[in-house]
């Protein structure tokens, strides 16, 4: 599989498409762009976050913001407050738990359920 070419079937922002899965790990990419995401955390799983193109401006709560660029990634453990967010169109690949909702318990008008994020 070419990763990238699966951005093509990706229509939305903040809209995670599953294309793969590894035991018990969905595979997901997304494209990204503004401030939409809310803060939200995942009680009980990880998450990875890899840059395929562009910028992420990553939030940790109480901790300085950073930004992440093409070629880097990020996992952000379990029960942490986060958010992202992108200037321009960031394209990024997740390594989730196939239990990892979306936002987490908070929902918000871009928060979708697995059957929304199939390929």
């Amino acid at each position: 599989m070419n990763l990238k070419d699966k951005f093509s079937n990706v229509d939305q922002y903040f809209s995670p498409k599953i294309i793969d899965e590894v035991n018990d790990q969905y595979i997901k990419v997304a494209k990204i762009k503004g401030q939409e995401i809310p803060w939200h955390n995942h009680e009980n799983e990880d998450e990875l976050f890899y840059i395929v193109e562009g910028e992420l401006l990553m939030e940790i709560e109480n901790e300085p913001a950073f930004t992440m660029k093409k070629g880097e990634l990020f996992v952000v453990k379990k029960g942490i407050n986060h958010r992202v967010s992108s200037v321009d169109e960031c394209l990024i690949m997740l390594i989730e738990s196939k239990t990892t909702e979306h936002t987490g318990k908070v929902k918000s008008h871009i928060t979708k359920s697995i059957e929304e994020q199939t390929y």
